[in-house]
């Protein structure tokens, strides 16, 4: 197990949760130290949710897959308790070459520049009475409150006047204990009242408990133990070139890495210390300001990356591109000639233009619902993916449509045409989609 120096003793395990993953290179970079070249080992915790697990369901999964899938290497992982040791016998031993999760300034690892930044958050079930937004508000005196021995927040609660706690084991063999875990489903049983856990955990789990829960990430005090961390990944010290690559990678593909985060309700930190807000999926569709960040999902679609997309459509999806026409300049009289500049879209790409607004008109609502039933061929069951670029509330909008349309398998692309080249794919040029051309198909399978 890992150790932070501004970390209480032990308090790693709680503020980083470690996955390890070992990765090769592309053939170009097969020289490069420290660079396998043929399979993306990761040593990971088994049953460590929202870290990880067997079954690839954690976030940290999620996030070597899209190292391998960016070094066109495979993914292999191999399986170790996060208990003390774990990087004397899984880094140490070259059984993997990355450690996914390690927070800035771990000395039994190089560290890579961070990928994401969090904090711990006090969680509550919003029927409770506690209105708390931060550790000093009334509501929270004489509460019940969860926390995991010896991490940053036990000794900060004490300078609030919180002493009625309820402590939670910090080290436990995680193949039988998740003590934070248990701490947040204490909270939504209503055995204690509110808990105060490592960000990561808490919106994971609160978001799968049957009462609505309030997630509230925590700013750093002055003067105390500090509630945010960066996280990193760590790698042996004698790699540089490793350690290049990853930090290039994080660059451009930070935009994908945040979109994993946020699905898994991690409460992310920016640089300046503030939290950055997540935005919650509207009840009906965005209708006005569409360049602006996104929710993580849409209930009935799939959300997808980059790598995920070339697979659907290597198996025949259907892309959709829905990024509206540039207007035309001010300044230009009625008679003036305007040519837009050329659409560049992912290859195969189908340019449904302007079909992505809050208030679709009738002739966008019929000039999308035509040509979906003419790009499916009426399968209401074929894979459809639909994008913009990034911060495009227009694709959300236009899976939403689909969605409503009775189309059975949308993915949702929030990454995009940006996202796209970012991963290192090409574009083309496209032209939209004919706005007259063959009727759909009189009978649409259901």
């Amino acid at each position: 197990m890992t150790r932070r120096p501004a970390l209480p003793p032990h308090a790693l395990l709680l503020a980083v949760a470690l996955c390890v993953a070992a990765v090769p290179a592309r053939a170009a970079a097969a020289q490069a130290e420290g660079i396998p070249t043929d399979v993306l080992r990761v040593c990971a915790d088994a049953n460590l949710l929202p870290f990880s697990n067997d079954r690839g369901e954690g976030f940290e999964n999620r996030i070597a897959r899209l190292i391998a899938d960016d070094l066109k290497v495979k993914l292999a992982f191999t399986w170790w308790p996060q208990t003390i040791g774990f990087v004397r016998n899984t880094l140490r031993t070259r059984q993997c070459d990355l450690v996914m999760g390690t927070a800035v300034g771990e000395e039994l690892m190089q560290n890579t520049n961070p990928y994401y930044r969090s904090t711990y958050a006090l969680v509550y079930r919003k029927d409770s009475g506690i209105t708390a937004k931060s550790l000093d508000d009334p509501s929270l005196q004489g509460a019940r409150i969860g926390v995991v021995a010896r991490t940053p927040p036990s000794t900060v609660m004490l300078r609030h006047g919180l002493t009625n706690l309820e402590p939670y084991q910090l080290d436990t063999d995680t193949r039988a204990h998740h003590p934070a875990q248990r701490a947040v489903e204490d909270v939504a049983a209503a055995r204690t009242d509110a808990a105060i856990v490592w960000g990561p955990i808490a919106g994971y789990f609160a978001a799968r408990q049957q009462v609505p829960m309030a997630v509230v990430p925590l700013m750093d005090e002055p003067g105390t133990t500090p509630f945010q961390y960066m996280i990193s990944m760590g790698i042996r010290p004698d790699e540089p070139d490793w350690r290049h690559w990853l930090n290039d990678f994080i660059v451009r593909r930070q935009g994908d890495i945040d979109r994993i985060l946020t699905e898994y309700h991690v409460p992310l930190v920016n640089a300046d210390g503030t939290i950055r807000a997540e935005v919650a999926e509207p009840d009906g569709y965005r209708m006005a300001d569409y360049r602006a960040p996104t929710p993580p999902g849409l209930r009935g679609a799939d959300t997808v990356g980059p790598a995920e997309v070339e697979r659907l459509a290597k198996d025949g999806a259907i892309l959709i591109d829905v990024l509206p026409t540039p207007p035309k300049p001010e300044g230009l009289t009625s008679d003036s000639r305007w040519v837009p500049p050329p659409h560049r879209s992912l290859p195969g790409a189908h340019w449904l233009p302007n079909v992505g607004y809050g208030a679709s008109s009738a002739e966008q609502e019929a000039y999308f619902r035509t040509n979906l039933e003419r790009l499916t061929a009426g399968d209401r069951k074929r894979p459809l993916v639909i994008f913009c670029q990034p911060d495009c509330w227009m694709s959300w909008n236009a899976a939403k449509r689909a969605v409503a349309m009775g189309y059975q398998a949308v993915k949702w692309y929030p990454a995009g045409t940006e996202g796209w080249k970012a991963a290192g794919h090409d574009l083309i040029t496209v032209e939209p989609e004919p706005r007259s051309g063959p009727q759909p198909i009189s009978k649409v399978a259901n």
